[in-house]
């Protein structure tokens, strides 16, 4: 059974993965915005881990 935390750090996830993405494809990505970008995915990712 999925909690409503859990469904939010699961959308929370998603829309970062997203932005990611986004950045990733522009002409000059942001190595910095990327950066934390990935940190905050990351951080999210365990702490569904830990679930």
């Amino acid at each position: 059974m999925q909690t409503a935390h859990h469904t939010a750090l699961t959308a929370k996830h998603a829309i970062l993965d997203q932005q990611i993405v986004t950045e990733t494809q522009r002409p000059l990505p942001d190595a910095a915005a990327l950066a934390a970008l990935k940190k905050q995915k990351l951080k999210i990712k365990q702490q569904l881990a830990q679930m």
